[in-house]
């Protein structure tokens, strides 16, 4: 690798540091090259990415960042998983790593949080970002809900009468 790849390489990992919710090192070691398709499809659908980074360039990315004391992490064949949703990640890696023994995981930040495989696997027990949204706005409509139907209770009520007298005077 040229120095201006190794460069480029070092800003992209900054910029894939600083935009991430959550980072997750893992050792692929042993994974065949279909196993890294479907965990990156896995990591895809759930909006994440995985990509196989050099400890070395790892390392120089992180000093002077919130995560920089996660670098001790990057040892041996490493490959970081992340996403924008600081769950996404981690449940998508977590879950794999359940079908497939050679996925190990080591540890993980976010922001300055350093975590380790325990803070993983429960960051990756937590609902979704998605899910969460889904159930507060759940929740602030379901009020909503009620005062709609107690507003339209007495004009409901109205128009049952009215409909009476009519078919009263009708018949």
């Amino acid at each position: 690798m040229e120095r201006a790849q190794k460069t480029e390489a070092v800003e992209t990992l900054k910029g894939v540091f600083a935009a991430s919710g959550a980072v997750v090192i893992t050792h692929y070691a042993g994974l065949t090259v279909a196993e890294m398709t479907s965990l990156r499809v896995r990591l895809g659908q759930s909006g994440g990415r995985l990509k196989v980074v050099k400890n070395r360039l790892a390392k120089i990315a992180l000093k002077g960042v919130p995560g920089e004391g996660a670098s001790g992490l990057f040892e041996g064949p490493v490959a970081i998983a992340y996403s924008e949703d600081p769950v996404a990640a981690p449940k998508a890696i977590v879950d794999y790593a359940k079908d497939n023994e050679k996925l190990i995981v080591i540890g993980g930040f976010m922001g300055e949080t350093i975590l380790d495989e325990g803070g993983v696997k429960a960051l990756a027990s937590l609902p979704s970002l998605d899910q969460l949204r889904g159930k507060l706005l759940g929740l602030i409509q379901a009020p909503a809900t009620k005062i709609a139907g107690v507003l339209q209770a007495p004009a409901g009520q109205l128009a049952r009468v009215v409909g009476a007298y009519a078919s009263k005077e009708a018949a």
